[in-house]
């Protein structure tokens, strides 16, 4: 299997080569630009000191930015479950969106196709599991938002490209915005360090546990991100953790 790519190589890469199997993830992001020429200009522009990749354009086409072996400078600072400094162990995607704060769109038909034949491509290639495939907000929960709530998370699990629950919709519905109690609180932020997001330190608290909350939100229960922890949210992740194996 290939895929079709133009080169459009950046220079913002560690010059040291991977191994092939440190490659465990596949990060999602936006561009958050007003316009895809000024998005390319910034990753590979070497005074910007970020890149991915990939970036899959709003037509669908694929640039190839960074040779997958090297590291791109795309996730910053990051972890998931054990893992820190996630540059070193994934492959970055860029997908062109002006994102929150130009007028947020929702991705292409053609971007979305391109999503699901590269991150295959990827993932057979890499063996990379369902549950390392991420996005930006999940590995950095307390500064990202990218790829945000209108990626299509729902959709590309159901073609084995990333993780979803698997409860009956309706009846989740039926119990959103439905108050929890403080022990059904605590419970959702264990749910939610065992699927492998960042725990929340003493320091801002529970500004950091709404900004948690919105990116697992962003992530699993797209329609509503408020922040705010309550019924729906908990019986999520609670299948979610049940899902992991």
């Amino acid at each position: 299997m290939s895929i079709n790519t133009t080169l459009n190589y950046s220079f913002n890469f560690d010059k040291k080569k991977r191994k092939f199997k440190q490659i465990k993830f596949i990060i999602f992001h936006y561009t958050g630009m007003k316009n895809e020429k000024d998005a390319i200009k910034r990753l590979t522009d070497n005074k910007s000191k970020v890149s991915s990749h990939f970036l899959i354009r709003n037509n669908g086409k694929i640039i190839n930015l960074v040779p997958e072996l090297y590291i791109s400078w795309h996730a910053g600072m990051s972890s998931w479950q054990n893992y820190q400094s996630i540059n070193k162990h994934s492959i970055g995607i860029e997908i062109s969106n002006p994102g929150h704060s130009y007028n947020y769109k929702k991705f292409s038909k053609e971007q979305i196709h391109s999503i699901l034949k590269l991150t295959r491509y990827l993932i057979k290639k890499y063996k990379i599991k369902i549950k390392f495939i991420l996005g930006h907000s999940d590995i950095a929960p307390f500064r990202k938002k990218d790829p945000g709530e209108k990626f299509p998370w729902k959709h590309l699990s159901k073609k084995k490209v990333g993780l979803w629950h698997d409860l009956n919709e309706i009846k989740l519905f039926k119990i959103r915005k439905k108050k929890v109690d403080k022990y059904e609180k605590i419970n959702f932020l264990k749910n939610l360090y065992k699927i492998g997001y960042s725990k929340v330190l003493n320091k801002n608290r529970n500004k950091n546990i709404k900004l948690l909350t919105k990116a697992f939100q962003r992530r699993f229960r797209q329609d509503v991100v408020n922040g705010i922890i309550d019924e729906e949210c908990l019986l999520i992740s609670k299948n979610l953790t049940k899902n992991l194996k």
